[in-house]
């Protein structure tokens, strides 16, 4: 990856702490309250959800190697058929879905519900399956499974555009730095398998490792002079944005556009600025969403400089050429089709079918990518593509409803196989 973005509408509130890093991402987590919704450009219909009515839940068993995605418990769901798969979403998501069976079919799945064999029946027939009949496919090769009790959250992200040069001057003064080459990554599960999927990142300091710098320190330049610079932004504010985002494009002078995308990020905790704000009471009534908070911080240029250095992460970017932006697979997330997931509780690459109160985000996507805060079981941040619209909707994002992944026909039976095998 990676894309690093975080949800529009959850970066309002949110005020995560990322102890341990993101794999590749900061996105906001899940409030105890949903966060003030913007109207969407494309205006959600309320609907109640209730696609699910599983067969008894399996819970998970006690072996050295608990399947993770069974630590919530999982149950078959509808038939697919059921589901009544529209072809506006089941046709994107098939050709993101040959898209990912490079990776699908040889990563390992750390869900734990599936390996990469029992993928490949089901990518070798996408790869000749005809557009047409697309939900066809899907009804085909898969089974319906439910996660824990169902229930999802899903957010929004978005690829932004702000002015931006490749050359410095006074009217682009803030640097795009690329990733350090002494900002390492550790999978601190090489050293103890209680420490397993936990990773850090730091630099080295003599024989030691110590954190890196944090946003104010590389503010104030302590990159400065390194020859980092890939590019310069015209505006702080909106910079600051597009990193919690984590790609977006740069629109050039010229009328060119750069695309920059995730290149790593420092180890710090990432603090959600709206949180930070309301809690302190800055915000009026109404104010509350991503306007606002820009509103406000334009408004109050010190004390805002002061409030976005209390997020310490910090985003580094490289310049995409290709396709893109990347998702957590390292293949191209696409707009409306793409959604990021919790690997532990979803396989990469797995189809996901969501029915939520506001049906903008109904029916098929493909997880593609991950986010640092984007944690547990059926906890989704859907992508929407680039543009005054995908910022709207993706602002506006913030629905509860219920979940389903697709997988093989067949791994619910092989899952509870191998629990009773294991109790015995």
């Amino acid at each position: 990856m990676k894309l690093a973005g975080l949800s529009c509408s959850a970066l309002l509130i949110s005020a995560c702490s990322l102890s341990i890093i993101p794999e590749g991402t900061v996105r906001a987590g899940e409030s105890s309250q949903p966060a003030t919704r913007t109207t969407p450009a494309t205006q959600p219909v309320a609907q109640t959800a209730g696609i699910i009515d599983p067969v008894a839940t399996v819970q998970p068993g006690l072996g050295e190697k608990p399947v993770r995605a069974a630590l919530a418990g999982f149950a078959l769901g509808p038939d697919i058929r059921s589901l009544n798969l529209q072809p506006g979403k089941a046709i994107p998501a098939l050709a993101s879905f040959r898209t990912s069976c490079s990776s699908l079919i040889r990563r390992t799945d750390n869900s734990g519900l599936t390996s990469g064999s029992d993928w490949e029946p089901s990518c070798d027939a996408a790869s000749g399956w005809s557009d047409s009949d697309a939900a066809g496919f899907f009804e085909s090769h898969f089974e319906a499974v439910q996660i824990g009790d169902g229930r999802a959250y899903a957010t929004g992200y978005f690829e932004p555009e702000i002015k931006g040069s490749r050359t410095p001057g006074a009217a682009y003064p803030v640097p795009v730095y690329k990733r350090p080459s002494n900002l390492l990554d550790v999978d601190l599960g090489q050293f103890s398998d209680a420490l397993k999927d936990k990773r850090i990142r730091g630099k080295v300091d003599g024989n030691k490792l110590v954190p890196f710098e944090e946003r104010g320190e590389i503010d104030d330049g302590a990159l400065a002079g390194q020859g980092l610079e890939i590019a310069w932004a015209a505006d702080y504010i909106e910079f600051f944005f597009l990193q919690i985002q984590g790609s977006g494009r740069l629109a050039l002078p010229d009328g060119s556009v750069m695309r920059i995308g995730y290149a790593g990020q420092n180890g710090r905790d990432y603090t959600g600025i709206g949180r930070v704000m309301r809690e302190r009471g800055l915000l009026a009534d109404g104010k509350t969403n991503m306007q606002g908070i820009v509103e406000w911080l334009r408004a109050n240029p010190e004390e805002g400089q002061k409030i976005m250095r209390e997020n310490r992460s910090y985003i580094f970017f490289r310049e995409l050429t290709g396709p893109g932006p990347l998702g957590a697979m390292g293949h191209p997330v696409v707009g409306r089709t793409s959604v990021a997931a919790d690997r532990m509780f979803v396989p990469l690459g797995a189809p996901v079918f969501l029915d939520l109160e506001h049906n903008v985000a109904d029916g098929l996507w493909i997880a593609q990518d991950t986010g640092g805060a984007i944690k547990g079981a059926n906890r989704f941040d859907t992508f929407w593509g680039a543009g005054s619209e995908a910022r709207q909707i993706a602002g506006g994002m913030s629905s509860r409803g219920q979940a389903l992944l697709f997988l093989p026909k067949g791994t619910v039976a092989k899952l509870r196989a191998n629990q009773e095998s294991a109790g015995n």
